[in-house]
């Protein structure tokens, strides 16, 4: 963060004397840049080509003033960069720093959401009367120790390994928030450490079961299309459900005769925008065109009854595995590796920011192999 003392004449022709924090540029949801700024006014003012001794003498007085503000600015900003910590900012208190770093995350509905569920557990485990001057390596760790004995889900079950994971994680990126921002005198959180990520069971269709449930009539055609579409195309049901007309785009042909189709838009849950070529055969399952502002899968929505038809129709085709709509996703990474797609195209594929989210795919086809090594049948030998 970088702070300048700044000047600005108004319509009553004084000038005012403010500070502008600069803090840094972020990505606007249409893709543009946006210069993060803060200032603070200083209610001091200078008369413009002042003329009689008084107005000279408030001039330099109020600039005196507002030079003194801005090195003691200045000198907060350096405490918090060398460790050296703002007594002032020390006395804030931790439950209100956590609410301010969670609100900053509004824009990115699936990370506020994982923000507002590990804070009712924060406030359960934290007085009010916490301040940030009393935050230190026994606070962290009690924290940690309360998501692993004590806290529990509303049905009253304990928290999954991925939950307490989620949630320290937040914890932990609050406290490297005030320690950056000089709120903290050391960086505490460093020295305790937090919870693995639990590996959950990914649901997937193997090529033969993906072939049989396309072969198998479903009660809700729409649900199928919507399927198959995600299962040749990896992309989130959030994805599917959303997608306009104006995302597909039809491009022609290439120089060997073949159409070009591709699907252009943003990830709900990453809000990276996604430039994904797709098969003629997942083309063929989106149907018409339409209106560009019309939704391609119009109508579907998720509900009960939808997953408990997606399971009847895997049941009609003989799949007896707990599939679910994101277990289409799944299939496409699984298929992919399986039929030598590199693990860095499918990552790309599947819009995942880190590839050892996508290397747990992988992990998946290692075990086939591993399983096709017992497939041949055992000889029966007669050893001379």
């Amino acid at each position: 963060m970088k702070i300048h003392l700044r000047r600005k004449k108004l319509k009553s022709g004084k000038i005012s004397l403010y500070l502008e924090y600069y803090k840094g540029r972020t990505k606007t949801p249409d893709g543009k840049n946006k210069i993060l700024r803060d200032f603070e006014y200083l209610d001091l003012y200078l008369t413009p080509n002042p003329e009689t001794p008084a107005q000279k003498k408030k001039n330099s007085e109020n600039l005196e003033l507002a030079e003194q503000i801005f090195t003691i600015r200045k000198a907060e900003l350096i405490q918090g960069k060398y460790n050296i910590q703002n007594d002032r900012k020390g006395k804030v208190g931790f439950l209100e720093f956590y609410e301010e770093m969670k609100e900053e995350r509004y824009q990115s509905k699936g990370n506020y959401d994982n923000w507002d569920a590990a804070q009712k557990h924060i406030e359960a485990y934290s007085p009010n009367h916490i301040t940030l001057n009393d935050v230190d390596v026994k606070f962290i760790k009690g924290f940690k120790k309360y998501l692993d004995t004590v806290a529990v889900t509303k049905s009253q079950k304990k928290l999954s390994q991925n939950t307490k994971h989620t949630y320290f994680n937040k914890f932990k990126a609050c406290l490297n928030a005030a320690f950056e921002e000089g709120y903290l005198k050391e960086n505490y959180i460093k020295k305790v450490k937090g919870f693995s990520m639990g590996e959950s069971k990914r649901e997937y269709l193997t090529a033969d079961e993906l072939q049989r449930l396309a072969s198998t009539t479903c009660s809700l055609p729409l649900l199928k299309r919507a399927f198959l579409f995600s299962a040749l195309t990896g992309i989130r049901w959030s994805d599917v459900n959303k997608m306009k007309w104006s995302e597909v785009r039809d491009e022609g042909m290439d120089s060997e005769n073949t159409p070009i189709f591709r699907i252009v838009f943003q990830q709900k849950k990453t809000d990276g925008v996604e430039y994904l070529y797709i098969s003629k055969q997942a083309r063929e399952f989106l149907g018409e065109r339409r209106a560009k502002d019309d939704r391609v899968f119009k109508g579907l929505r998720y509900s009960a009854h939808m997953n408990m038809q997606l399971l009847r129709w895997c049941m009609h085709a003989g799949i007896n595995k707990h599939i679910t709509f994101h277990s289409a996703r799944h299939t496409n990474a699984v298929l992919l590796l399986e039929n030598g797609a590199d693990i860095y195209t499918v990552s790309k594929r599947l819009g995942h920011r880190e590839i050892r989210t996508t290397a747990i795919y992988a992990k998946i086809i290692d075990k086939k192999m591993k399983e096709a090594a017992n497939l041949i049948p055992k000889l029966d030998l007669k050893m001379d």
